[in-house]
């Protein structure tokens, strides 16, 4: 495994995250499986939410880090801000909750299923442009005061939004936004996957290189449109065809799988680690439902690319050396 260090974080982030939105009750051997394996192969860094897995992947995590004796070994990443979702799983984008008192009833929502005093990062994870960033970030710096929270970040926001409240934070003397997590994946989108989401384009990515400001990626996979699932010339899942279906998209695919099979990899690993070799600070969450995934998973991060490889798999140069 390989790691990143963010200051004001306990120990190094594996450069592999484990997302947790699969994490559901009726999956509890198989949850703590991959949460074992996780850890014994040298990960130790647990993405999640309190509306992750209908509400159940904070309680399940929280279990097993009682059950194992091991909340002091791993970095709990949490979120609050997230508009509603109902118990059935229905979205609903047009209740934005992204306000302090929403925030807190998700963060102390967190503490309670996590069976934990503390929250290592803690992210807004949507953004409501009707809400100061002065609110948001007195709250903030509050929690973080009564420790509840050690650094904190945002998921979903525009870089003019993060600069506004960076520079609130440094006006007040409190800790800035440390960390970001957007979209970001070796596939372009043709538009959001859910509402109120924001990807990592390339304007954005500029803003990044330039401010390194490290990013915790979220569907980094890209649903798994590089693991050989999916037909370009049939539509087996809507959603992925409505998000990343497009000429360009296919082309990288082509270039991953003629990448991966010089490399001895797969198609998909080299995605993975197409994220892991930014000009910026970068970790990937990679949703595992079970051991199996996981260890598929796990090779990505060991993958040496070249700064022409990244590029050409991103359809930036016409040839690359491979090595």
């Amino acid at each position: 495994m390989n790691y990143t260090t963010i200051p004001g974080v306990k120990h190094p982030l594996s450069k592999l995250i484990l997302g947790t939105t699969k994490f559901f009750g009726d999956k509890r051997n198989d949850v703590f499986a991959v949460l074992d394996s996780f850890l014994q192969a040298g990960g130790n860094t647990i993405d999640t939410g309190p509306k992750y897995a209908q509400y159940q992947a904070e309680r399940l995590i929280g279990q097993w880090m009682a059950e194992r004796g091991t909340r002091d070994e791993v970095i709990l990443i949490s979120k609050g801000g997230h508009y509603h979702i109902d118990l059935d799983g229905v979205h609903h984008p047009e209740m934005k909750r992204v306000n302090p008192d929403d925030i807190t009833m998700d963060l102390h929502d967190s503490l309670a299923n996590l069976q934990t005093d503390f929250i290592d990062i803690y992210l807004l994870h949507r953004d409501d442009r009707n809400v100061p960033v002065q609110v948001l970030m007195d709250m903030l710096h509050e929690h973080q005061k009564a420790g509840k929270i050690g650094i904190y970040g945002v998921s979903n926001w525009e870089p003019d939004r993060i600069e506004e409240a960076n520079a609130y934070a440094d006006a007040k003397g409190y800790d800035r936004l440390l960390v970001n997590s957007p979209n970001l994946s070796l596939a372009q989108l043709n538009e959001v996957r859910w509402a109120e989401t924001v990807a990592l384009d390339g304007e954005y990515a500029a803003w990044h290189q330039r401010t390194q400001m490290p990013v915790i990626s979220w569907a980094s996979q890209a649903g798994g449109f590089f693991t050989g699932t999916y037909d370009r010339n049939h539509i087996s899942d809507e959603e992925i065809a409505r998000v990343y279906y497009n000429d360009d998209n296919w082309e990288r695919y082509d270039r991953a799988v003629q990448l991966a099979n010089k490399k001895g990899v797969t198609a998909n690993q080299i995605a993975v680690a197409y994220v892991l070799h930014q000009q910026f600070p970068t970790c990937a969450i990679v949703g595992c439902k079970n051991v199996k995934r996981l260890q598929e998973a796990l090779p990505s991060v060991e993958i040496e690319l070249t700064a022409d490889e990244v590029k050409w798999l991103n359809l930036e140069l016409e040839d690359a050396k491979v090595r």
